[in-house]
């Protein structure tokens, strides 16, 4: 199973001092997280995309291409690629060539944001969303399996012998997430490609996602990609760990009670019994976290926010420790010994889709066979 760290990139004032970070040194903190990720043993890095106070990552790829540079074993992902807004040909060929720059280790989450005025920023109408979503991933899906393309939609101008580049590393695309927080379209269409789909449910209850991941399985299925049980899933989360449960919770609150997002809303206790946030101790996030597969079944990747609502870089990077000495491992083992052996362990990587673009060899006549042995 893959484990790791997705980062939504906020530049939040610190409660506790007052303090706010600069664009450039929040910029910076993500990139020494990443790093520590890989220190700390994990398997995934990813950022999301944002294009508007209070966050800094509006490109991903250039920060993925930095990080690619200084990691030797990290998968490079994101947690929000705008498919919506952004231009399938730019999408098909940045990644393409973060995938040569991070020698395949890259792949990407499909997502149509939670910030609305995103879409005439860009052109765009909110209202064609799902569409937008539909048509565009159909392009990039295009695009990244054939060398000629000829296109023509609604949504952008037609593309006449187009060929996009470069080409994918060895021929195989990245691997692709749909992420989704609330749409069953969303799980459809993960379902149609035999693509992965991401929950991030950091937000609301887990019978929402219960729902549409169990939509996602049944249709993965019925369009002839595996058994249900064999869909790839992964899911968000939220941690805040100390030895001690109850300095964990007093020293999280005031995070979470001036978060951006959830903050000034339900209590710390309400929000924690309502969604998989955890504080508290190792063995506490080890025993929710494991809960999760009582609910959506067997899953490949897991992603902790751990950065979000001003909490320092210091705190952040005790945290990562945490997580890899004291929770992944069990985690890892406990999972794996739960797992039938018909189900993936982990999303594919690029070496598992080279093997699978491979045609399989023609049978050899019986000399050419004898002849191979010797």
């Amino acid at each position: 199973m893959q484990f790791g760290i997705f980062s939504v990139g906020d530049v939040t004032t610190d409660p506790t001092t007052g303090r706010t970070p600069t664009e450039a040194e929040r910029i910076k903190a993500m990139v020494t997280i990443a790093l520590k990720a890989e220190e700390a043993g994990l398997d995934v890095f990813a950022t999301g995309e944002h294009h508007n106070p209070p966050f800094v990552p509006s490109s991903p790829t250039t920060m993925l291409g930095y990080i690619a540079a200084r990691t030797e074993r990290l998968i490079l992902s994101t947690s929000t690629t705008l498919i919506t807004t952004n231009d399938p040909v730019k999408i098909a060929e940045d990644f393409a060539m973060l995938q040569h720059l991070a020698d395949g280790r890259v792949d990407l989450m499909m997502g149509r944001g939670n910030t609305g005025p995103v879409y005439p920023w860009f052109g765009k109408d909110i209202r064609e969303g799902i569409p937008l979503a539909i048509e565009n991933y159909h392009l990039l899906h295009r695009l990244w399996r054939e060398d000629v393309v000829d296109w023509e939609g609604k949504y952008r101008t037609p593309l006449q012998s187009f060929t996009s580049t470069p080409r994918p590393l060895d021929g195989a695309p990245p691997f692709v997430w749909h992420g989704s927080i609330r749409s069953p379209q969303i799980a459809e269409q993960a379902a149609y490609y035999g693509d992965g789909f991401f929950a991030n449910h950091i937000f609301w209850p887990k019978e929402h996602f219960m729902r549409l991941i169990e939509l996602y399985r049944r249709r993965y299925e019925h369009y002839g990609h595996g058994a249900a049980d064999q869909a790839i899933v992964g899911l968000g989360g939220q941690v805040f760990m100390r030895k001690n449960s109850q300095d964990a919770v007093n020293e999280f609150r005031p995070y979470f009670d001036n978060a951006p997002v959830y903050g000034h809303g339900p209590s710390l206790e309400e929000f924690t019994e309502e969604t998989p946030l955890t504080v508290g101790s190792p063995q506490q996030v080890i025993d929710r976290t494991l809960s999760f597969r009582d609910h959506f079944g067997d899953y490949q990747r897991q992603l902790f926010l751990m950065d979000h609502a001003g909490l320092p870089l210091k705190t952040v990077l005790e945290q990562i420790d945490i997580l890899g000495e004291e929770v992944v491992p069990v985690l890892r083992k406990e999972f794996e010994a739960l797992r039938p052996a018909h189900v993936p362990a982990t999303a594919p990587t690029h070496a598992d889709l080279v093997a699978a673009a491979r045609p399989a060899a023609a049978p050899g006549t019986k000399e050419e066979e004898e002849e191979a042995v010797r």
